[in-house]
């Protein structure tokens, strides 16, 4: 790798990181509430990290995803889906599909269902993550 790759790959971090941190600032409701849930290894002493950055090579340029959620212990990226959702279901099947061959799984709760009912969404957490 020649330094001026190294050097555009550095900045590509930077700037990733940046992102990261203006998202956990503008995080939703839900992403707060979970958050505040999973956050201290309150759930089975898993490490969680929130708005994280997932890096990939795809036809030799480095890419990468944001996760809402990462465990990096289990390998597990937990993705906090809205109503944008419904309209881009493509585009979730392709990330998860590209994450799951990074040997990362993913997991997917609606707003919804962590809004009205947290303790469900976290029984089935800890079922993924009791595996």
């Amino acid at each position: 790798m020649s330094s001026e790759d190294t050097t555009m790959r550095k900045a590509l971090v930077q700037k990733v990181k940046e992102l990261c941190r203006d998202l956990r600032k503008r995080s939703t409701r839900s992403e707060r509430m979970f958050w505040n849930e999973v956050r201290n290894r309150r759930i089975l002493g898993k490490k969680f990290l929130r708005q994280y950055p997932i890096f990939f090579e795809y036809l030799n340029q480095k890419r990468f995803f944001i996760a809402d959620f990462y465990c990096h212990e289990s390998q597990l990226v937990i993705e906090i889906d809205g109503k944008s959702h419904d309209y881009q279901k493509e585009y979730d099947e392709l990330r998860s599909y590209i994450i799951n061959n990074l040997g990362i799984e993913v997991i997917r709760f609606r707003n919804g269902d962590i809004e009205n009912d947290i303790k469900e969404v976290l029984t089935k957490l800890k079922a993924v993550l009791g595996e």
